[in-house]
């Protein structure tokens, strides 16, 4: 039998494919940067402004740091910001990165999968999806910055 090693991507109902929860708390964190490039934030912030975990998005930002993505400013009083231009912030990389995305449904252990073609189908519709995912940058998801930008800010 198939299954997904990851949840599906909620697109509507019935939806086939869900982003782990890193790789989505990834994206919001890029898009409350993204809508103020430069500004220093905390990690409360962004996690108060989706509703998420201060833990889980702590792990979220040192990964992204640590790749390069966002600076981070360590100490008791912590922010992080965007560190490079929005433009340049590839959402397929982003994408590549935060899943560790190498399949999105794993069948090389099924005794279908190793004796079918389904492994090579599987890869090829990876490459596709994620191919959507290379036309775009973060800029492209702050278009609307002034609406994202009033979303909550306060954080101690």
């Amino acid at each position: 039998m198939l299954l997904p090693t990851r949840t599906p991507i909620r697109v509507g109902k019935g939806a086939a494919f869900r982003l782990r929860a890193g790789c989505r708390y990834a994206i919001r964190v890029m898009i409350y940067l993204g809508a103020r490039p430069g500004e220093l934030c905390s990690i409360k912030a962004v996690a108060d402004a989706f509703s998420i975990s201060q833990n889980h998005l702590m792990k979220v930002a040192q990964d992204l740091a640590a790749e390069g993505l966002i600076e981070s400013v360590r100490g008791r009083s912590g922010r992080i910001r965007i560190s490079t231009p929005l433009e340049t912030i590839n959402l397929g990389r982003l994408l590549r990165h935060s899943e560790g995305l190498s399949e999105l449904l794993e069948c090389s252990t099924c005794v279908v999968g190793r004796a079918g073609g389904m492994p090579s189908i599987l890869s090829e519709a990876t490459a596709a999806f994620v191919k959507v995912f290379d036309k775009y940058s973060v800029a492209d998801l702050v278009r609307r910055r002034e609406q994202l930008a009033a979303l909550p800010t306060t954080a101690a």
